[in-house]
């Protein structure tokens, strides 16, 4: 028996399996940042407090020191003492410690018995047990060489001569300190539970929120394209993330569908031409006599097999069109001599069915775009308009710059807009109708019986939304008019279209695109 053919052991859960949970993760840093932000918080206030308390004393004692070195100037020892003897009655809260002793370190005034034997230096503070009326305490000190005496220090030493000390009682302060802390480190738990509280509250509203978008991508992934995001309805950010998240799965949905309803539909079109031209090529080979009429099955099978070959190439051009790849081509033009090149094409179109064509064109139209897409967009809104016209029927097209505002034509920036529409007197549309006359392959029940494979409208919005316009269809009454609204750049109003990038340099700026070349024609798309 082999190592491999014994049991192996189930693997153990990892034991830091839960610290890589995102929510408690974050949940722990916010917890964490809280309770250091109220430590350092509630530090400064205690330092900063402290500190306030104890520079408030020594400043006391220093001006107290220097107003009874005056008086020493002024009067000597009896004046000093007199002095120290005021203040002492004065002193309301009995915390004034003063002392003068002599050259031999004999008492002279005061309040305090003999010199402390730790206070050797005037340039430091003392602080020190002091026992007062029966209860212990600390005094803040400090000691000062009276002036116009036998200077035998060196310097911060008290000398041979007369020294002051004077002090003050900082029981207070210490009561106050006691205070002041325990206040901060009961407020400190305090806030550390609230810390804690809000890190709980924080990961249970994190992980409601991760669990909620992994149960509706979860399910969608399953197939329940259906589920969407819960929106609380107050419009925060939570309410905005599940918005953007069902926007993002309504669009998928839509795109499936599309793919769905444009795989039918090859099936379904493409089938009734390749079923016909295998036919044509199957009875040619059973009953064909002479070579002219196997000759003849052979081109009208070509015929139906280029139709085919056609579709599949309109829906790889739309198909580039939409990727953005055709941007290298765009460039500063005038737009009229493209739409008349499109309208003396298809006018003899329109002769031949007894439709009369106007137009309705500026004398310059400036525009920034592709040149042979826009003809390609113009040449489809035609044929379709021509196609369903009624004989003596009217197709109008019509161009001009938008007037942003009363006599302007520019925005802030510079930018225009221009309105192109085609307008026919045909069989028209309902409404439903042209709510999906841009789908592709889509066709109305009207015009099932006329040629043609549904992808015409479908080029023209792709097209436009190339350009960053807007396409709207809406009834003529009778017949349709299709709208396109196009922005013209900046560059393209002034100077003649100099200040535009040219196609060299907007290719270097774009990707290649992974769809085989399509060479520009003037044909429209049906």
């Amino acid at each position: 028996m082999t190592a491999a053919s014994f049991p192996q052991p189930p693997p153990r859960r990892s034991r830091w399996r839960a610290w890589r949970s995102a929510s408690l993760r974050f949940a722990l840093a916010y917890g964490l940042m809280f309770a250091m932000s109220s430590i350092l918080f509630m530090s400064f206030l205690w330092w900063g407090t402290i500190g306030f308390l104890e520079r408030q004393v020594e400043t006391a004692i220093n001006a107290d020191a220097r107003a009874l070195a005056e008086r020493w100037v002024m009067g000597g020892l009896p004046t000093l003492a007199l002095t120290i003897e005021d203040r002492l009655e004065q002193n309301l809260d009995d915390d004034a410690i003063y002392l003068v002793i002599d050259p031999q370190g004999n008492y002279l005034t005061g309040n305090v018995s003999a010199w402390p034997g730790k206070v050797q230096y005037t340039d430091r503070w003392y602080s020190l047990p002091d026992t007062r009326a029966g209860l212990r305490s600390m005094a803040e000190l400090h000691a000062y060489n009276l002036p116009g005496t036998e200077q035998t220090h060196t310097a911060g030493q008290l000398d041979s001569g007369y020294r002051l000390l004077v002090g003050r009682d900082v029981r207070a302060r210490g009561i106050l300190r006691h205070l002041l802390t325990d206040s901060l480190l009961w407020a400190w738990v305090m806030v550390t539970l609230l810390a804690v509280s809000g890190a709980v509250l924080v990961h249970r509203i994190f992980r409601r929120m991760v669990k909620t978008v992994a149960r509706t991508t979860s399910a969608i992934a399953h197939g329940d394209l259906s589920r969407r995001m819960p929106l609380v309805g107050n419009g925060d950010e939570m309410d905005q993330v599940a918005e953007a998240i069902n926007e993002m799965l309504d669009r998928i949905v839509r795109l499936m569908d599309g793919v769905r309803q444009v795989s039918n539909a090859i099936a379904h079109d493409l089938r009734t031409p390749i079923a016909r031209a295998r036919t044509q090529l199957e009875d040619a080979a059973l009953h064909a006599t002479t070579p002219e009429e196997l000759r003849g099955a052979i081109e009208r099978a070509v015929g139906n097999l280029d139709n085919v070959t056609a579709v599949f190439e309109a829906l790889l051009r739309i198909a580039q069109i939409e990727a953005g790849a055709r941007r290298s081509a765009f460039m500063a033009f005038d737009m009229v001599p493209v739409l008349l090149d499109v309208a003396d094409l298809y006018e003899a179109v329109a002769e031949d069915h007894d439709i009369t064509l106007t137009l309705d064109l500026p004398e310059h139209l400036p525009f920034y775009g592709d040149r042979s897409l826009i003809q390609q967009a113009v040449a489809n809104m035609l044929d379709n308009a021509i196609k369903f016209s009624p004989s003596g029927g009217k197709v109008h097209l019509r161009a001009q710059i938008r007037e942003l505002a009363p006599g302007q034509i520019t925005g802030p920036t510079g930018e225009g807009m221009v309105d192109l529409s085609v307008s026919d007197e045909g069989i028209g549309m309902s409404e439903a109708d042209m709510a999906r006359a841009t789908e592709r392959f889509f066709r109305a029940e009207k015009a099932r019986n006329t040629p043609g494979a549904g992808l015409g409208l479908s080029m023209v919005r792709a097209i436009v939304q190339l350009h960053g316009g807007r396409m709207h269809l809406s009834a003529h009454n009778p017949g349709l008019t299709v709208s396109m609204a196009l922005p013209i750049a900046a560059c393209a109003l002034s100077d003649d279209g100099r200040d535009c990038p040219s196609p060299q340099s907007i290719s270097g700026m774009t990707q290649t695109s992974s769809f085989p070349h399509q060479h520009d024609t003037h044909s429209s798309v049906k």
